[in-house]
């Protein structure tokens, strides 16, 4: 790559102060000769600590948006390429530009208020590379010969929002400050770009005092608004950004100290307004200044640009639209690294809540290159931990813990996402590739909590976040959980460690999986011998612990039903609520299944009195929540500090739907088998369940005909087996298009 020739440019300083207020612009001339002929291909390279927007004669190259993206930015400096053959024109002369904003790299980071966590300022590196008819070549480099300005843009930050002033010209020029760039340090963008996904038109407008006015979307989302306007020269509009309405007005509290504020100084002109160095997580903005313009505005819809795969749909509006609210809270926590939430201050790679909505975001969409690409974050975080998987990748919490003065140390489903997410991916793809990738960072994390083991051979002593946000815990304490975080820890360890073992199988690895696999013994007969009373139960009666225990492998066949029994009677005794947090929550449905407690399972993904999956929709919501009650009954945001109405993990729970609900189960990796079995709530009319996989499309539609019976029709690609259950024997067609049920929806 030519870019490892290039220079690192940043704004210059005088007297230990940047000269260039805001996001600078770096720019060069050049020259394209006519004596070689036409061009044939021209390539340009970048990169930034940072972001960075470039652009040739002032029109943006490419459609990536808060580009690079995020990497752990001390070993990993990642380079988006971008064809720019047709504007780039033999014998033209042309201007290449490069605003950089802020970003991850040197903007706010986490709850705190830390900012500059890896640098002061930003910096942009970029090759041009060019080849014309005549074989020759052209290669331009970021160097001290380029120059740099002021851009409209004074003020950015993905928390607190940007300020633009379209009154202000560039101002005068400068030499940049210029490094070298370490060239172990810059890969290839392995995922997908960040781009803008599509454009939402106001459900709602109204009126929020004599200047002011107040837009309802529809639609929790994360992005921007784009403005289309007119008004005075100099005119500011103040754009305000929430979740959710209180009480009339914008919820901001939840927002903890993100300001999530875009401020515009209007040019007097036809204004197209983006702020495109910053993100909100909203369905609300509030513009002041709004009565003194003319136009429109629309909210930009903006993440990662992932394929989507699968989908489902059924006939049931509450569980239908929570369904989508699912797949709409992935799409918002998948802005170029997969987030805990989007709009407060934090927006971090929390490890726990992908380890756990893993398999149902490989369902939804083609994940396998996007967290592939953090995957190799985490893996460079973990070595320079020596094995420990951090909380949040990139890790910008190596120092912090819950107890001040205790070293950070290795979480259970926390630091479980190291072999987790890769063995949901090899289950999702079937590419053997991942676990190659992984099998080391997998195995360390093993071995590091195996050997914290305690004289009882389980997992306890250790700080752990356990079942975080048991809907029976105070709002101010997340950790007051009614599951023993320690029982909790040691079945996540064993599924781990169960997981290197067939991960072992796979790669052919034949004395590492034994080694795991009487590993797993030891693990689960201490489990047994510490956890199990003499009636069966797990000490820490609690729905999470028998839950997680079920699904984990940890318990024997007999000890596993008789946890389902007292699962069963627990979630009855509770009304069929949901009783569990983050640890147990995503497991509930599939444990019940598992062990003869299917009715069970249903009333309890039925439920529409809370705590419960359905009773934010009932509540109106767009995306997942947080909390189960992140808004109360009459209107009001939980008190908790922690509320966020646009968090994945909860729907964790939607991979159970697809296969128990929708009936498409897969049953080898990659699906290259799979299991036609639905088992319905009686209520349930039809369902429609399909994935685009990698052997081609493969669907299933049932519904009840006249006598309420399941009727099913399937298609399949050749190659690919299908297995019917037993109880759907004569029942199922195979069609070559399935369409039976009603269409999907475009977000469903």
């Amino acid at each position: 790559m030519m870019i490892e020739h290039a220079l690192m440019l940043r704004a210059p300083r005088s007297d230990d102060r940047v000269v260039i207020d805001g996001a600078p612009r770096f720019t060069r001339i050049i020259e394209i000769p006519a004596r070689h002929g036409p061009v044939v291909t021209a390539r340009l390279a970048v990169t930034a600590e940072g972001l960075v927007e470039p652009a040739i004669d002032g029109v943006g190259v490419g459609c990536d948006v808060l580009s690079p993206g995020w990497t752990s930015y001390p070993w990993r400096l990642r380079v988006a390429t971008h064809d720019v053959t047709a504007m780039i024109v033999a014998g033209a002369r042309h201007e290449l530009q490069l605003t950089a904003g802020r970003g991850w790299y040197c903007g706010r980071l986490g709850w705190w208020g830390a900012e500059r966590l890896y640098g002061d300022e930003p910096g942009v590196a970029a090759a041009l590379e060019i080849t014309f008819a005549d074989g020759s070549t052209l290669g331009v480099v970021t160097d001290a010969t380029w120059d740099v300005t002021a851009s409209a843009v004074v003020r950015d930050d993905l928390y607190d929002g940007q300020t633009i002033d379209l009154t202000r010209d560039g101002g005068p020029s400068h030499p940049p400050d210029t490094e070298r760039i370490d060239a172990t340090r810059l890969v290839p963008r392995l995922g997908p770009p960040i781009v803008r996904h599509e454009l939402i038109s106001p459900a709602e407008m109204s009126t929020d005092g004599p200047d002011a006015a107040i837009v309802d979307f529809g639609q929790n989302l994360v992005g921007w608004t784009r403005l289309r306007v007119q008004g005075p020269r100099g005119h500011v509009l103040r754009i305000r950004h929430a979740e959710v309405l209180e009480h009339g007005t914008l919820a901001t509290r939840p927002l903890r100290s993100a300001r999530a504020e875009d401020i515009v100084t209007l040019s007097g002109g036809e204004d197209v307004i983006e702020p495109t160095f910053t993100f909100h997580g909203f369905r609300y903005a509030r513009i002041e200044g709004w009565d003194a313009v003319e136009g429109s505005v629309e909210a930009v819809v903006v993440g990662s640009d992932l394929e989507r795969t699968g989908r489902f749909s059924c006939g049931d509006a509450l569980l239908d639209r929570f369904h989508q609210n699912v797949v709409w809270s992935l799409r918002g926590n998948t802005v170029g690294l997969p987030t805990d939430c989007p709009q407060r201050d934090e927006r971090l790679g929390w490890t726990g809540d992908i380890a756990v909505f893993a398999p149902t975001a490989c369902f939804l969409f083609d994940m396998s290159a996007f967290l592939r690409d953090w995957l190799a974050d985490l893996r460079a975080e973990q070595r320079a931990a020596q094995g420990r998987v951090p909380y949040v990748v990139p890790d910008v919490l190596r120092s912090w813990t819950v107890d001040p003065g205790a070293e950070p140390e290795s979480a259970a489903i926390w630091s479980d996402a190291a072999v987790w997410v890769p063995w949901a991916i090899w289950e999702a793809y079937g590419d053997v590739a991942v676990l190659e990738e992984s099998y080391e960072s997998m195995s360390a994390h093993v071995e590091r909590v195996c050997g914290r083991l305690s004289a009882r051979g389980v997992w306890e002593g250790d700080f752990q976040f356990g079942d975080w946000l048991d809907p029976t815990a105070p709002p101010d304490d997340p950790f007051a959980a009614v599951a023993d975080r320690d029982v909790i820890a040691t079945a996540a360890l064993y599924r781990s460690v169960a997981i290197v073992a067939q991960t072992a199988r796979v790669l052919g690895r034949a004395e590492d999986a034994r080694d795991a696999e009487l590993r797993a013994g030891r693990l689960r007969r201490d489990f047994a011998r510490v956890y199990a009373t003499a009636n069966g139960r797990l000490r820490s009666d609690a729905p999470a612990v028998y839950a997680l225990a079920i699904v984990s492998g940890v318990l024997t066949a007999d000890a596993a039903r008789a946890a389902g029994r007292r699962l069963a009677e627990l979630v009855r005794t509770a009304g069929h609520r949901v009783n569990a947090g983050f640890a147990g929550a995503p497991y509930l449905c599939d444990a019940l299944t598992r062990t003869g407690h299917l009715d069970d399972a249903h009333a309890l993904m039925l439920n529409v009195n809370s705590p419960s999956w359905l009773a934010p929709v009932a509540q109106g919501a767009t995306t997942i929540w947080e909390r189960w009650d992140s808004l109360l009954p009459d209107g009001s945001v939980n008190p908790g500090e922690m509320t966020s109405f646009n968090h994945y993990a909860l729907g964790a729970v939607a991979d159970w739907m697809h296969r128990v609900i929708g009936g498409l189960v897969p049953a080898a990796p990659g699906w290259a088998r799979v299991r036609i079995d639905p088992r319905p709530p009686a209520g349930l009319p039809w369902a429609s369940t399909s994935i685009d996989s990698p052997r081609g499309r493969i669907a299933l539609s049932w519904w009840r005909d006249g006598e309420g019976a399941l009727r099913a029709e399937y298609e399949a690609p050749d190659g690919v087996e299908v297995d019917i259950a037993p109880a759907m024997a004569g029942r199922v067609k195979r069609v070559d298009v399935v369409t039976r049920a009603a269409p999907h929806r475009v977000d469903g």
